[in-house]
Formats: C-alpha cells, sequence, structure tokens
C-alpha cells in the first residue's frame, strides 16, 4: 500500500502526483491519497524553507528551475516555475480533495495542471468553480462541502499526522506504513520497496 501525502501547492508534488499511478499500476499497489496543507508543515517543523525563498541562493535557485523542468518534460507535463501567484493559499483546493473522497483524483489532475501547467490562482473561487465544470463536480455542492468543520477537521488532522509520522513537505509518501520516503526523485526506490514487499508477501 502506498500512502501519498500531498498539497498541489507543491511543483514536485505535481510530479510524483502523475508519475506515482502509473508505477502503482505496475506493481499492482493501492493508492491512498491525503490530502494535507504544507503551510501547516512547514510552519511546525520546516521553517527553514521560508528562509530560503527569501534568501535564496542564486546558483542552487536557477538549478533548481532547469531541474523541475527536465523532470516535468521527462513526464511530459507543462510547468511554470515559478507561477505568476507563488506560493499560493491551497487551503480550499486541498478541502475540496478531502470533500471528494475517493472521487478527488480527476479534480486533483486537473487542480495540479490548472496551476502548475496553466498558471491560475487555484485560490480564486472562480478557478475553482472552472476546475469543479471540468470534471464534473456540482459547483455549489463542493463549495458548501469545503466549508464543513468536519472537512476542515480532516485536512488539519492528514497535517499533522504526516509531521507525527516524520514528513517535513510534500510530497510524504509511506509504503506499508512505517517506510517513508520525499519527493518526486525517490520514486526508483519506492518501486523497489514495493516490489521487495510483493516478493516477501508471495
Amino acid at each position: 500500500m502506498i500512502e501519498f501525502f500531498f498539497d498541489c501547492s507543491s511543483p514536485w508534488t505535481y510530479l510524483a502526483f502523475h508519475n506515482i499511478q502509473p508505477l502503482a499500476r505496475e506493481v499492482g499497489a493501492e493508492i491512498v491519497w491525503r490530502p494535507i496543507l504544507v503551510g501547516g508543515i512547514f510552519n511546525t517543523v520546516n521553517p527553514s524553507v521560508y528562509a530560503q525563498r527569501e534568501t535564496p541562493v542564486p546558483l542552487k535557485a536557477r538549478y533548481m528551475k532547469k531541474d523541475l523542468a527536465d523532470w516535468a518534460r521527462s513526464a511530459g507535463l507543462a510547468i511554470k516555475m515559478p507561477p505568476t501567484v507563488f506560493p499560493v493559499n491551497s487551503v480550499k483546493a486541498m478541502r475540496g480533495c478531502i470533500w471528494l473522497g475517493k472521487e478527488m483524483v480527476p479534480f486533483a489532475t486537473a487542480l495540479f495542471e490548472a496551476y502548475w501547467g496553466g498558471d491560475k490562482d487555484i485560490s480564486q473561487d472562480a478557478v475553482l468553480a472552472e476546475i469543479c465544470r471540468k470534471v464534473g463536480v456540482d459547483e455549489p455542492k463542493f463549495f458548501a462541502g469545503i466549508s464543513e468543520q468536519a472537512i476542515k477537521d480532516q485536512l488539519k488532522a492528514n497535517t499533522e499526522e504526516v509531521v507525527a509520522r516524520g514528513g517535513f513537505g510534500s510530497p510524504t509518501i509511506f509504503v506499508n506504513k512505517t517506510d517513508m520516503y520525499f519527493g518526486n526523485d525517490r520514486l526508483p526506490l519506492i518501486r523497489e520497496a514495493l516490489l521487495r514487499s510483493k516478493a516477501s508477501a508471495a
């Protein structure tokens, strides 16, 4: 089993979200999608992210932009880094993923593509409404749903859970509950872990 803790405001998560799905199909693993707020993680255990944004190392920042472009090309994805609005407030978007539950993948896919590929501000209700229409989600029900206290509480609980389990950013990925990986570039290691797990269970 794969648990995928994610916030659509992260570019590396955009790549990993796309890339982990064919990997899971290949090895016959189930993905449990766990929406979080990465800002909540940074505030709690990884505030150095903010300092790096304020005073980036120019050479490292230039390479990161190239690295993202290389990974996006490899995945066949469009990406604009940074988007016009960055960082973006993703709270409504991630509550939407919680509200949709097992039906969240088409919505989350459209969210990632709108923000990272289309440079749209996913904090705006008009953009979220457009995404709802695109994937066939009822708009009034969506906006009513994301304002429910239970949905807000679940997003907070997911964020607190990933921190309690050792996570410090997005995407944080667990194989079989305890084996943690971070980032898009760890997918080859995740694949190996899943194959080892499958072999030991045979």
